[in-house]
């Protein structure tokens, strides 16, 4: 079966190539892959499945049944979507949809997932259970493509036993293959704050109750709840980037209007830290005469692997392409909505390198360079589709 599986991933590698740059050449921002589903639609029809659309507006869903399709289910994803960046890469199948590019390897996950599709619907006669393959929209926007699919039922209807995903890794040399057990990436909270006080002029501050240093107070203070009420053993990041003040000079401001994010892997503790900031954020305002409007926009949560679920295709893919080209994950506290099916089921994301620094393919994901060696593209759909086989049967 393995001999087998990487010969056909050979044999189609010319083909993944050509819907990769297919993908990349058309890129659709979250929500809105209506192309992009289409494509994918019409090539898992060309292939044999009946592919099921429309799934969270843009998804799609296909199923490749094996000998005894109600044994095992085993679920499959990629995602679709695009990045609102201009690319700036000078390559044939650059992005024709200015101003839209796929700089986090969306293109990648999908051609890959078809050619998997197309290995395992060639061998489906050899397969044991069923393999259902999720290609899903809006990974990159809030409320995340994985939530409105298993809103509409995604991991139902065949029950899915058990997830695995795929992503780029622009880090790790092309052919190499990167897996970590348990925490792995980290819940994505959006915080907002509106600090209310008095302006006026810069030299009469007795006269004003001033938004400036309240904020700044607030910013400052809402980082001891990371370094002194959290437990130590859960990775946390509280950062704002935005504050607007404005003022001038000479002018203090009425209010002060700040944006940050909230990561965490705990969700126990992301509840507790967010009520605890929200909170100190008022009392100080309160104290010192202004008044904070606080609110949240809550993201992904923290993404688990399934411990056992990925020590076993780690086996399997120390098999496909030898322990020597196996890697150990760091934890990233970058957010990924695949982290929802992880709360849900037993799930595992690993991630594929594509990274080639002698012809200088090293630009990190959402960036206007991203790029991939597609050498990966080679060992990526094999790689997945023998992963499935093998999840089938244990």
């Amino acid at each position: 079966m393995l001999e087998k599986i990487k010969s056909l991933s050979k044999e189609y590698f010319p083909d993944t190539v050509k819907n990769r740059h297919h993908l990349h050449q058309n890129p659709e921002l979250s929500f809105e892959e209506k192309k992009t589903s289409a494509f994918v639609a019409a090539e898992l029809r060309a292939i044999g499945l009946t592919p099921r659309e429309g799934v969270a507006g843009t998804g799609v869903v296909a199923l490749v049944k094996g000998e005894n399709p109600d044994s095992r289910v085993i679920a499959l994803r990629a995602d679709m979507d695009a990045l609102p960046i201009l690319e700036q890469n000078e390559v044939p199948y650059r992005s024709q949809n200015p101003g839209v590019m796929h700089a986090c390897g969306h293109d990648v996950h999908t051609s890959s997932l078809l050619t998997t599709a197309r290995i395992l619907h060639s061998i489906s006669h050899e397969l044991e259970g069923t393999i259902k393959l999720i290609f899903q929209p809006g990974e990159e926007k809030a409320p995340g493509g994985a939530s409105m699919m298993i809103r509409e039922g995604v991991l139902q209807q065949p029950k899915v036993d058990r997830i695995i995903g795929q992503h780029v890794a622009p880090n790790i040399p092309a052919g190499k293959i990167g897996f970590r057990e348990g925490m792995y990436m980290a819940s994505t909270d959006e915080i907002y704050m509106r600090v209310h006080g008095k302006g006026g002029h810069g030299a009469a501050p007795h006269m004003t109750v001033d938004p400036v240093v309240i904020a700044s107070n607030i910013i400052v203070s809402l980082q001891q709840i990371i370094s002194r009420n959290r437990n130590p053993s859960y990775p946390s990041v509280l950062t704002f980037g935005k504050m607007i003040a404005e003022g001038a000079t000479n002018i203090i401001p009425g209010e002060v209007y700040i944006e940050g994010t909230f990561r965490c892997m705990n969700e126990e503790w992301r509840a507790e830290g967010l009520e605890k900031m929200r909170k100190m954020a008022e009392g100080i305002a309160d104290a010192m005469g202004a008044r904070c409007e606080f609110w949240i926009v809550k993201g992904y949560p923290f993404l688990q692997n399934h411990p056992e679920l990925t020590r076993r295709i780690r086996r399997h893919a120390t098999e496909y392409v030898g322990p020597e080209n196996i890697v150990d994950l760091d934890l990233w506290l970058a957010g990924e909505d695949f982290a929802f099916y992880s709360q849900i089921t037993d799930a595992s994301f690993y991630r594929l390198g594509t990274r080639n620094e002698a012809r200088g393919i090293v630009s990190g994901v959402h960036t206007p360079t991203f790029d991939i060696d597609e050498a990966a593209l080679e060992v990526g759909p094999g790689l997945m589709a023998y992963m499935a086989t093998q999840e089938v049967v244990s």
